[in-house]
């Protein structure tokens, strides 16, 4: 439970440099936290829902889960907003990266948005299209995050600090 919450001890701190452990296990605790809040939410009528729609076609069965949040569950993503942050730029210190790295899915959603809103209305395939690309870039950007989240850290010292794991 104490890797849990150590990015909330570690509130706003950008420095130094976190663990795969103490980033996944954050990331394990807000999820779960998120579904909790998620379905008070929908108990207690503040906007979430928690409902399954089974429906039956010839032939076909489908069943689909809806889970979204509402008051809690807003109010929780804003409050760890600042510790998702930080340990995730701790986490890209700890394999030697610098923390800006952090905004590189958002470039090609802001020109994903650009395309698509600020564009010439009369080229619209061609807006779509690279509004379509540019989303591409954002899943890769992503995932390329991903990678480094899971990737272990620099084994000493590294220019953001010692290694976390001391002299495991």
């Amino acid at each position: 439970m104490e890797w849990m919450i150590l990015p909330l001890k570690r509130y706003a701190e950008f420095s130094g440099r976190s663990r795969r452990k103490e980033y996944w296990m954050w990331i394990l605790f807000s999820i779960l936290a998120n579904i909790v809040l998620s379905i008070f939410d929908a108990v207690l009528g503040l906007g979430g829902s928690a409902t399954t729609t089974t429906s039956t076609a010839p032939g076909a069965v489908a069943a689909a889960g809806n889970l979204s949040g509402g008051l809690l569950s807003g109010i929780f993503s804003l409050a760890v907003l600042v510790p998702n942050l930080s340990v995730s730029v701790r986490r890209l210190h700890d394999t030697d990266r610098s923390g800006w790295w952090i905004l590189l899915p958002l470039v090609p959603l802001v020109l994903a948005f650009a395309a698509v809103f600020a564009g010439d209305r009369s080229a619209g395939a061609s807006a779509l299209i690279f509004a379509g690309v540019a989303l591409l870039g954002f899943f890769i950007s992503g995932l390329l995050l991903l990678v480094w989240y899971c990737t272990e850290g620099t084994r000493g010292p590294n220019r953001f600090g010692d290694d976390p794991k001391g002299d495991l």
